[in-house]
């Protein structure tokens, strides 16, 4: 056989060998795409359960430890006494949430939303009784004039309310469903773990371990650290607000656990509710109730070193972006999510950053 022969015979198998590898990645691209369509429907449920499970794993072992239970039994009772501790405030909080939001919306939407006259008493108000009692009655004066002058704004800032408050609803349901598969993640930890550390070797080799450790911490830090501490304080300001009635508890609520996510001081949100509070009850009510909502609102200088004991190298404008990020991008549930990601991304680049730089100091080293 010639020379040209055998050229054109190699060239026929290189040809038919790159169609086969062709034709299986092909058909691996569409498995791939595929599953991800499948599950893309679950990924938020399924992150947001990651989530709560590295979080809560810690709590979880050590009460399953004390009461001597298995895997199994001990993350089904722990499930359920989670969903009964966080999910009863929150369906009620939700659900006067939407009522008010779509009462309010109608009211804005038809023009007959009244202010009343801001009380006298108002302006004893230390520091900001009189700026505050000039602006409500600014506002009961003049709301028609101003409602109209904003119409497209009002109609705007309608809408988000009312489809914020539907949102809301909708991600109470999607944590109670993240709950329940959390309890799956946690009777199945420690293979979980293994997996994780699989993974990572896979993906990064030697130093995938490193990555998959790193990336357990620091879910768990913002976890505990930032969320759950806005969560503490949104339930305890929203059960202080059922017990004293005020209108749209959920609203001012939602408020709240938003400032909290994103760092932001929660008085914002409390003062004006401890304002109206006092100029339409009076008495020891509203000492008691102002007393409480200073208490919540400076709750999370106790709880983040009780949650936060490690520290958390992530800084707050990571956390401020991913929030806010992953709220316009997926509503309330990507108000956490965007947050862990965020901060679990900036932590991933740090290292990859930080061991470039190590591993030239080393070759310098070395020179030298």
């Amino acid at each position: 056989m010639d020379k040209t022969a055998i050229e054109v015979e190699q060239q026929t198998k290189d040809t038919r060998r790159a169609m086969e590898i062709a034709v299986r990645i092909g058909l691996v691209l569409c498995l791939v795409v595929w599953c991800f369509q499948i599950i893309r429907p679950f990924i938020s449920t399924l992150v947001w359960a990651m989530i709560i499970a590295s979080a809560l794993l810690p709590l979880y072992g050590s009460l399953r430890e004390k009461m001597g239970l298995s895997h199994k039994l001990g993350a089904t009772l722990f499930t359920l006494l989670l969903l009964a501790l966080v999910l009863t405030p929150s369906i009620l909080l939700s659900e006067t949430m939407l009522i008010t939001a779509r009462e309010y919306a109608n009211e804005l939407q038809d023009g007959t939303l009244a202010i009343p006259a801001a009380p006298e008493r108002v302006r004893d108000i230390p520091v900001v009784g009189e700026r505050f009692f000039t602006i409500w009655q600014e506002a009961n004066e003049n709301l028609e004039s101003v409602l109209q002058q904003f119409q497209p704004q009002i109609r705007d800032a309608t809408r988000w309310l009312v489809n914020t408050a539907a949102g809301a609803g909708l991600g109470v349901l999607q944590f109670a469903l993240a709950v329940a598969v959390s309890g799956i993640f946690l009777a199945y930890n420690e293979s979980g773990a293994d997996f994780a550390r699989r993974l990572g070797r896979r993906l990064a080799g030697e130093d995938g371990e490193t990555f998959a450790a790193l990336a357990s911490n620091t879910v768990r830090s913002v976890a505990q650290g930032v969320l759950g501490v806005a969560v503490i304080q949104a339930i305890l300001a929203g059960v202080g607000f059922l017990v004293a009635g005020v209108p749209g508890a959920g609203l001012w609520t939602l408020l709240v656990l938003i400032l909290a996510t994103v760092q932001l001081p929660t008085i914002v949100v409390l003062l004006p509710v401890v304002i109206w509070y006092a100029s339409s009850a009076g008495g020891l009510a509203t000492t008691l109730f102002g007393v409480y909502m200073i208490a919540v609102a400076l709750s999370d200088n106790v709880l983040k070193p009780i949650l936060l004991g490690r520290g958390s190298s992530q800084p707050m404008a990571v956390i401020f972006l991913g929030a806010i990020g992953g709220f316009l991008l997926s509503g309330i549930v990507g108000l956490f999510i965007g947050a862990v990601v965020l901060a679990l991304g900036y932590e991933v680049f740090m290292l990859w950053l930080l061991q470039d730089v190590h591993a030239l100091e080393e070759g310098v080293n070395a020179n030298d």
